[in-house]
């Protein structure tokens, strides 16, 4: 290849990134906004009747979003309207969601035995109006009367109503679970004794933490992928890796324990301000420098306090709380390292090719395939995955589309020197770096 050709290739890549990465960064960061929290009941019974208070985001319900397909209220075809239910007042706001109740009720699922229960609403407290741009919390109260005799129920509710944290009250042992949406829970024994081993702890809390840094936790993979991209190596990533587990457990144990407590203002723009640090910081930087392992260390006390805010969102069972913190945290870590595998399968044949171990021509003709099945992916936006990545499809295509072109342009320009490091490593931390920058922007002063 000449030098023209040459530059020609570098120009058209470089505007080719530039678009995707403006319009990745408007959409990474619009999806911090509205952002659909797990609703959180909490479940009492008496000799003849059931109560079950629920905090929830009572917008989302009346306008209709589905919060199975829906990670963020700005993104659903509803946005408008949920907008518009954000800025009532609270009583107006209650008159809504008491007339929408009947619709509610309906996709409930609230049995005793083999006897359906008709639930009636008892209560509705909204809170104030406040910020708009934040999801606002309100408390609803139903009852249903129990058949005689009745020494359990079941409840549950339509996928659409999204995430419920269902907790049993005032009983020894009690209930408790995290139903993800359409679920129905155990059989709850009205008198308690229906609460979870420390095993079924653990099993149950994996998959809430995995869910917490993918798909849900954006700024967390972009760390991740920060250490990723100084050097695609074992033993380095190992380092950097085990190192920000070890702090964010420890941060992760004393937030939940209630040792420690700082308000998400601070600790959100701490977080976004990590992934800028690192992300630059592979821009110069040949390995890992002897304070770097303290950085990351430090980092990661901080995003063990971002987890412990999602945590925060519907606790921890009081008699399981160690068998809970302990699955969350191996759910979030297998997440970190599901991140890493699969950008190291998306880089793989670079690097072969970089190190001389593999045909060019096929690792292009790999990457130029990947490419392709990224855009069409991210135009067609299936639902299926949607449902699974509850984002649109491009919100993970786009960069991914972005990291195969690069990937194509080092195998092209592979006889220039740290082709990969230069044409890959170095453009995609800038573009963390540009992500970040912007949630450090939009967290302190938007």
């Amino acid at each position: 290849m000449n030098i023209s050709s040459r530059v020609d290739v570098k120009v058209a890549f470089l505007r080719l990134m530039s678009s995707i990465l403006l319009l990745w960064i408007t959409t990474v960061s619009a999806a911090q906004a509205h952002e659909v929290l797990p609703s959180i009941g909490d479940l009492r019974a008496s000799d003849t009747q059931v109560t079950i208070e629920i905090r929830a985001n009572l917008e989302s319900f009346i306008a209709g979003i589905d919060l199975t397909e829906t990670v963020d209220t700005d993104e659903s075809a509803q946005a408008a309207t949920y907008d518009e239910l954000r800025a009532l007042s609270p009583d107006d706001l209650a008159a809504q969601f008491t007339a929408f109740w009947p619709r509610m009720a309906e996709g409930m699922t609230l049995t005793s035995g083999d006897v359906a229960l008709t639930p009636s609403l008892t209560q509705v407290n909204v809170a104030a109006v406040g910020d708009v741009e934040v999801v606002r919390s309100s408390v609803f109260e139903f009852t249903a009367p129990l058949p005689a005799g009745a020494d359990s129920v079941q409840f549950g509710w339509d996928s659409s109503f999204g995430v419920l944290v269902l907790r049993q009250m005032d009983v020894p042992a009690p209930y408790d679970g995290y139903l993800e949406a359409g679920a129905v829970s155990d059989v709850i024994a009205l008198a308690g004794g229906g609460q979870a081993t420390g095993w079924e702890t653990f099993v149950d809390y994996i998959p809430v933490g995995f869910d917490h840094i993918v798909p849900k936790g954006l700024d967390h993979i972009l760390f991740v992928l920060g250490l990723f991209f100084l050097a695609a190596q074992f033993k380095p990533l190992l380092l950097q890796i085990s190192l920000f587990t070890l702090a964010h457990t420890i941060t992760l144990a004393l937030a939940a324990l209630g040792y420690v407590n700082l308000p998400g203002s601070i600790v959100e723009p701490l977080i976004a301000a990590s992934i800028v640090f690192i992300a630059v910081e592979n821009v110069w930087a040949r390995g890992i420098s002897r304070w770097r392992p303290f950085v990351i260390f430090g980092f990661g006390l901080l995003h063990g306090l971002g987890f412990a805010s999602v945590l925060g969102e519907f606790g921890l069972p009081e008699d399981t709380f160690v068998a809970a913190l302990i699955g969350f945290n191996v759910g979030v870590e297998v997440g970190q390292l599901a991140v890493i595998a699969v950008m190291f399968l998306c880089v793989w044949q670079a690097l072969r090719v970089d190190r001389g171990r593999n045909e060019a021509g096929r690792g292009f003709a790999i990457y130029l395939a990947l490419l392709v099945s990224a855009v069409a992916l991210s135009v067609l936006n299936p639902a299926a995955l949607v449902t699974a990545l509850e984002n649109p499809v491009w919100v993970f295509g786009a960069p991914l589309a972005a990291v195969f072109a690069l990937c194509m342009v080092s195998i092209q320009l592979r006889d220039q020197p740290e082709a990969y490091r230069r044409l890959v490593s170095v453009p995609c931390s800038l573009a963390i770096a540009a992500v970040g920058a912007y949630w450090v922007i939009e967290r302190v002063f938007l």
